[in-house]
């Protein structure tokens, strides 16, 4: 196995995973789009000028995306980032693949926070939602037919989009799904493949 911004993203997120326990332990306040405190006992979030402007802790943008609740939460994610981020990286080089990332990565939080407020999130999903719109954009509007994803793949993502804002996937046993970051990522990914031609 080569060495690739791909592997190094999907390595950083087990060892972030298994380090802060599946967000279990103190490691995980670390890691935060917002900066935790305990205030009366009670564990609240500063806002976020307080967060960024006034705290500096500006790798909070981004750190959320190493976060994962569950095994099953990292598999998903990992399994993703690994097959459409090396299929973009062949084809499109490691450059666009990380500005992609960081791009979807950042506002994909900024939206959560946004519309969850002040909770605990985290995950790759939007980053993955990102590197999903960005190949149908390629392959199915500009006919660039290069990354070998299956329709049914677009359908099936969409769908669980969905299912996620219904409220579905809740029942089922998966928790609460940040679907705002899902949705920014899908719009990040689509808006990077149509500017960057």
């Amino acid at each position: 196995m080569r060495l690739s911004f791909s592997n190094v993203l999907v390595f950083l997120a087990i060892l972030i995973s298994l380090a802060t326990f599946f967000g279990q332990n103190q490691l995980t306040f670390y890691l935060t789009f917002l900066k935790p405190e305990i205030i009366n006992g009670f564990l609240s979030f500063t806002p976020i000028e307080k967060t960024y402007l006034e705290g500096f802790e500006f790798w909070r943008l981004l750190s959320p995306i190493f976060l994962h609740f569950s095994v099953a939460h990292l598999a998903f994610n990992s399994l993703w980032i690994y097959i459409l981020g090396t299929r973009i990286e062949d084809i499109e080089g490691y450059k666009k693949l990380i500005f992609l990332i960081l791009f979807s990565g950042i506002l994909s939080n900024l939206a959560e926070s946004a519309v969850s407020g002040a909770i605990i999130f985290g995950g790759l999903s939007g980053c993955v939602y990102a590197l999903l719109g960005f190949c149908y954009i390629r392959e199915f509007i500009q006919k660039r037919y290069a990354y070998g994803m299956p329709p049914a793949i677009y359908i099936f993502m969409i769908v669980w989009l969905a299912l996620g804002y219904l409220d579905i996937l809740n029942l089922f046993g998966f928790g609460k799904i940040a679907n705002t970051a899902h949705l920014t990522g899908l719009i990040c990914g689509i808006s990077f493949a149509l500017i960057k031609k």
